[in-house]
């Protein structure tokens, strides 16, 4: 219901700025990873593991992931990662856009998707972490990049009601819409406005960081559609039913987790986190 998706952004939202802005990396690693956990939970069901200790066991591998990159982890190593899932996130886009065939429920156990999610969710839990401690800017740039995503996802929204006629990928989320995929890319510019006139962009250039905010968002709505496309096979509505009216983890972060890498190279190579 809506009101339900109301109150608990009106709950979550100054949770995340507040812990974002005045907690120090390691408090926000930790409280990341347990969001991480949580997701991967979900994951888990998604990829059919029924039984509580299946997904128990899936949940320590990703925690013992996300402790050993929190301790060898570093950017010379990260950053393959990301470009990698650079790269992956914009097939996946292109492909669950272009897709004009039903999907269809997958019965058994799905070791591809545990694969996949689990590194889906350590190289997005690392690059959100590496991003907070990049220079004194860094919390700024995670705060922002957020930000991004809320407005994205406002923007689709609010352009998809008021216009959304074709469908963007009618078999993967019939919901979306091109006239709201093009809403949250008019968002995606206004945020980039804002961050540059707030003198808050480091070394980046406003056409430099509308690029990159164009594409990030672009893959946020292949992490949306991704997501979706594990639901429909799993034959679920929501990943979880964690967050009254926003269903669970991965509802809420699914764009996120697509943008969080691309938005964290992206960052360093236009100079916006220096």
């Amino acid at each position: 219901m809506l009101w339900q998706r109301v109150l608990t952004a009106l709950v979550l939202v100054p949770l995340v700025v507040a812990s974002i802005l005045l907690l120090d990396t390691p408090a926000v690693a930790g409280i990341l990873g347990a969001i991480v956990l949580l997701g991967a939970d979900e994951m888990a069901r998604l990829a059919n593991l029924e039984h509580g200790a299946s997904r128990l066991l899936f949940v320590a591998v990703v925690a013992l992931l996300l402790a050993l990159a929190w301790l060898f982890v570093v950017p010379d190593l990260l950053a393959p990662l990301q470009w990698a899932m650079t790269a992956w996130w914009l097939l996946v886009t292109a492909a669950l856009v272009a897709r004009r065939r039903e999907l269809i429920r997958v019965d058994g156990r799905r070791p591809a998707i545990l694969a996949l999610g689990g590194l889906v969710l350590v190289v997005a839990w690392a690059s959100v972490v590496g991003l907070h401690a990049a220079a004194p800017g860094g919390p700024i740039l995670v705060l922002f990049l957020f930000v991004l995503i809320w407005v994205a996802d406002s923007g689709a929204y609010f352009a998809g009601r008021a216009f959304g006629r074709t469908k963007l990928s009618p078999f993967v989320s019939p919901g979306k819409t091109w006239a709201g995929a093009f809403g949250a890319l008019a968002g995606a510019v206004i945020a980039a406005t804002a961050l540059v006139a707030g003198d808050w962009a480091g070394g980046a250039s406003l056409p430099s960081l509308v690029l990159l905010c164009l594409l990030v968002t672009v893959v946020s709505i292949g992490g949306d559609l991704w997501e979706s496309r594990l639901k429909r096979e799993a034959g679920v509505k929501d990943s979880g039913r964690l967050l009254p009216g926003h269903g669970g983890v991965l509802d809420r972060v699914d764009s996120l987790l697509a943008a969080a890498p691309v938005f964290a190279v992206g960052a360093g190579l236009i100079g916006a986190a220096t």
